[in-house]
């Protein structure tokens, strides 16, 4: 008799008459007796309990798990059927059990005060898992599955969780009518209304439908998710190399799309435009959302009076690295806190200089509102440039063209 058993013998006793199946009187000393599976250490068990004169049958039907394991095959075939109807490179097979049985095992546990128990879902995971495997034909993966199967034991169906696909890259935008993401209707807050036509959205597109939208329909996904590196004004252009985002796509059943033919046919439009994409990890979100890249701007520049070039050129070279204060501006205050961000205007060259009008190109760190940089905002951002020139001014148009960020590797 092995020395375990022995040594819970009496325990052992208890639990085998009071008709467990070998699967649950096993289980109840899982972390015991190496090399072996519940079933095969339940039989041994009751083997030893003969040896010792005691004959303790398993019922027809166990009072704990409910002849659970009987079904073992026809849940694995199940799960198997809903993972190889998605694409991944590997899987996780996980189980719902009744709420009535995890709450007997867990006073059968207490009442023998069994710290050497395995629980029920642990032991139908890897069981089902088992069987499944070869029906599968990939990896089982525990830290980060692309592919969960749930399996609910109580009516043998089974829902899939597939973990989302990220595809990084940058965009440039032409148009000054799009938004950066889609911006619900602010009557109905996207259900749909006469103010917005019933589209629930109060722009018709936006930089991430025209990409979103086409990778949904190539992965199969069911929603996409756009993560920025910040954004820029909807009647501001993002020009140059373009402005780094994330895109998300939820449950997607393709994993491994064509991102070349992604950014080809997202290239169709002239309202904005994609490049560099390549797929990575959830952490980069968090990596793009938290960057703190300093930018470059080109504003054009409308005065209320006229203005001397050579006062508008000495202007711009006063903010060589100039520390600015500037309060949550008016226009967005409805949305942001009501706090002074300390920010720097690195440098500013001045051009195409008019009797009232000039256009100005800038760089400035992360979070710094240009325009209200150049208003002042009725003196809610100081220093300003108007206060340094000495005239009243106004950006007409804004474009970004560039954001310092150098991504530290791929994936």
């Amino acid at each position: 008799m092995d020395e375990w058993i022995q040594d819970h013998m009496d325990v052992a006793r208890e639990l085998a008459e009071s008709g467990l199946c070998d699967h649950c009187l096993g289980r109840m000393f899982g972390k015991l007796g190496k090399g072996m599976t519940n079933d095969e250490r339940g039989r041994l068990i009751r083997e030893a309990l003969e040896d010792e004169g005691i004959i303790a049958p398993a019922d027809d039907f166990c009072p704990l798990c409910e002849n659970v394991f009987e079904l073992l095959h026809r849940f694995a075939e199940a799960a198997a059927d809903k993972i190889n109807d998605v694409e991944s490179s590997n899987f996780l097979i996980g189980t719902r059990i009744e709420p009535e049985i995890a709450q007997r095992e867990k006073e059968l546990k207490e009442q023998y005060n069994l710290e050497f128990a395995e629980n029920l879902k642990a032991e139908l995971n890897r069981e089902i898992g088992k069987i499944a495997l070869p029906m599968i034909h990939r990896p089982v993966e525990f830290k980060n599955p692309q592919v969960v199967a749930c399996v609910d034991t109580r009516f043998a169906d089974v829902t899939l969780d597939i973990a989302p696909v990220f595809i990084a890259g940058r965009y440039t935008k032409y148009s000054r009518e799009i938004p950066q993401t889609i911006w619900p209707c602010r009557v109905c807050h996207g259900k749909g209304c006469d103010h917005c036509k019933g589209e629930g959205k109060m722009y018709p597109t936006s930089v991430q439908e025209i990409i979103g939208d086409i990778a949904l329909e190539m992965s199969g996904g069911q929603e996409h998710f756009f993560h920025g590196m910040g954004r820029e004004d909807i009647d501001a252009c993002m020009l140059g190399d373009g402005r780094p985002f994330v895109l998300e796509i939820s449950n997607p059943r393709i994993r491994e799309i064509d991102l070349d033919e992604l950014e080809k046919r997202a290239n169709d439009n002239d309202m904005a435009g994609y490049n560099s994409l390549h797929f990575v990890q959830r952490e980069a979100v968090e990596r793009y959302k938290s960057a703190a890249a300093d930018k470059v701007y080109r504003v054009h520049v409308r005065a209320d009076s006229k203005v001397n070039k050579e006062a508008v050129v000495n202007a711009a070279l006063s903010f060589k690295d100039a520390n600015i204060d500037q309060r949550t501006p008016r226009r967005v205050e409805h949305r942001r806190a009501d706090l002074v961000r300390k920010r720097k205007v690195h440098w500013i060259r001045a051009d195409a200089i008019t009797d009232d009008s000039f256009d100005l190109e800038l760089e400035t760190d992360s979070g710094t509102y240009v325009k209200e940089f150049v208003s002042g905002d009725d003196g809610r951002s100081t220093p300003s440039f108007s206060e340094r020139l000495g005239v009243q001014c106004k950006v007409e148009t804004l474009d970004v063209l560039a954001i310092n960020y150098h991504e530290p590797m791929k994936g």
